[in-house]
């Protein structure tokens, strides 16, 4: 089904990959069946509401792909600890009579982890060597990722040490660590600490657990950092960061982090204003494709962005584009990490027009060009229903930047057109209809 145009881009996209990065990922070995045959993911017809999207994969896709920090228009929230104390009303940042205990929340590329590294930074002590800092990860590749930052930021501070307690990082028994920033993944800081005694607990002034919302999605990590606190000096400053908020969260955060201070961001309000979003009636997938087709023939599109249910539908739709000589990318859940970067990275930059993909990209990912996106299948959660928060995410990666966006839904049945009924119920906007064998409406739509 393939043709050679499309066997070109994606050994293009597969040779972007090999530039990217430096972070050795762990595959995964896969072994035959009783037959012979090997099955991947590739092969499986998962939906992405199936497959559970993988948290700290996406945690690290945000931090490769982050050139720099991104504008928020969240009002941010501040509660101190104590409201009877005088410093709840200090005017000035030296009042704080810093440091305190911190919890705080905001989306990824907002600088929670230069927030908490300068806190490592400014504490530390160069001529005592032993660990004064220790910093938790979800996993080795978030704790690389946070290596990296504090070996920038800590680059005029020559004889600062930093150590990583990571499956794979052996060490002596007996042995005593002597850099100054310990950062690693909860299982062996926690070895490091109470089994093996590399590090002294007692001496800790700063602990950050970063990544909360990733921390307790993985199993027994929750436990282990808890116990970790515990052997801590009271003290010690601690800081928890998270870019997201739920109950768990917060009740996680209230067990690690002692009387803090909370920082974290209004939720922001729904907002749909700058994006027209208009519905296409079909009878069949081929019958979706010919009036996506017709759009893109009609209406001069920077960079547009197309989201399918499953990898199959995806993979079949990324080859007919490319007959047509649109030039594509794909991006879907059975890449790692670094690939779906890569990809990314030449989409931003330009180098395919087209991103089609599954909701691995549907959060977080700004790209200024993208002026339209197409649900060619509506989102729906494991049970058939509307997934409201998925279509939010899916069209906002359109009218950002203050610009007007476009968004087009594909209806080809009587489910998906109640499906997107109620779409339009939740956020009481209108959808409207659009004929896409009329051209001429079509570049209306556009103006």
């Amino acid at each position: 089904m393939a043709t050679d145009s499309w066997a070109l881009a994606v050994d293009k996209q597969e040779a972007a990959v090999k530039s990217m990065s430096n972070l050795q990922i762990k595959e995964e070995k896969v072994k035959p069946d009783t037959n012979g045959v090997i099955k991947t993911n590739a092969t499986a017809e998962k939906t992405d509401e199936e497959e559970k999207e993988d948290r700290a994969a996406q945690s690290l896709l945000n931090k490769l792909i982050r050139s720099n920090l991104v504008d928020n228009t969240n009002q941010v929230e501040v509660l101190q600890r104590d409201p009877n104390s005088p410093l709840y009303s200090v005017k000035s940042f030296e009042e704080l009579r810093l440091p305190q205990n911190l919890i705080a929340q905001s989306q990824s590329g907002t600088g929670k982890t230069a927030a908490f590294v300068l806190a490592m930074l400014s504490r530390v002590e160069p001529a005592e060597r032993y660990p004064q800092c220790l910093c938790l990860s979800p996993t080795y590749e978030l704790a690389l990722q946070t290596g990296k930052v504090i070996e920038q930021m800590g680059r005029f501070h020559p004889e600062l040490k930093l150590a990583y307690a990571v499956r794979g990082n052996k060490l002596e028994r007996g042995q005593k660590i002597t850099e100054h920033i310990v950062i690693g993944t909860p299982g062996t800081v926690l070895d490091w600490c109470s089994k093996l005694k590399f590090i002294d607990p007692k001496k800790i002034k700063v602990f950050v657990l970063d990544e909360a919302d990733v921390m307790i999605a993985t199993q027994g990590h929750q436990d282990q950092s808890i116990r970790i606190q515990r052997m801590l000096p009271r003290n010690c400053q601690m800081l928890l960061f998270s870019a997201t908020f739920e109950d768990s969260v917060w009740k996680f955060a209230q067990k690690v982090v002692p009387d803090p201070n909370i920082i974290k961001l209004k939720r922001e309000e729904e907002t749909l204003d700058t994006i027209k979003q208009y519905y296409v009636l079909c009878n069949s997938r081929d019958e979706k494709f010919q009036a996506l087709c017709n759009i893109y023939g009609a209406i001069t599109i920077a960079q547009a962005m197309i989201f399918c249910h499953t990898r199959k539908t995806a993979s079949w739709l990324a080859a007919e584009l490319s007959k047509e000589g649109h030039q594509v990318a794909l991006l879907s859940g059975e890449m790692v990490v670094e690939q779906r970067a890569a990809v990314i990275e030449r989409f931003r930059e330009g180098k395919e027009k087209v991103l089609v993909t599954t909701n691995v990209c549907a959060r977080g990912i700004d790209v200024e060009q993208v002026s339209v996106v197409i649900n060619f299948d509506l989102p729906v959660d494991k049970d058939g229903n509307p997934d409201n928060e998925t279509y939010l995410h899916r069209i906002g990666r359109t009218g950002r930047f203050g610009k007007r966006g476009l968004a087009v839904n594909m209806v080809d049945s009587k489910h998906s057109m109640n499906i997107l009924n109620r779409i339009q119920e939740h956020f009481n906007k209108k959808i409207e209809r659009l004929d896409t064998d009329d051209l001429d409406e079509i570049e209306k739509i556009a103006n």
